[in-house]
């Protein structure tokens, strides 16, 4: 078995408002030089060996993330 992991972000032109409401809250908590927050998710998947990175491409794009607002990224990681 392998471990792969998917982080999946809003593209960079696409409005951020929960990262937007962090960055805001930071320095209400004495949190200072922040500039820009940017919130995503993260999927952890055990996969057979035999799983190819085109499938594992295809899983991401067509259930993890919307490829419209979000870019995606798969990396396969040690257990």
């Amino acid at each position: 078995m392998a471990r792969v992991v998917v982080d999946v972000m809003p593209k960079q032109e696409i409005l951020d408002p929960q990262g937007q409401a962090v960055a805001n809250a930071l320095p209400r908590l004495g949190f200072e030089g922040i500039a820009e927050v940017r919130q995503g998710k993260r999927f952890e998947l055990e996969v057979a060996d035999d799983v190819d990175d085109e499938q594992l491409a295809k899983i991401a794009e067509t259930l993890l993330a919307n490829p419209v607002i979000e870019d995606w990224t798969v990396r396969r990681v040690d257990s």
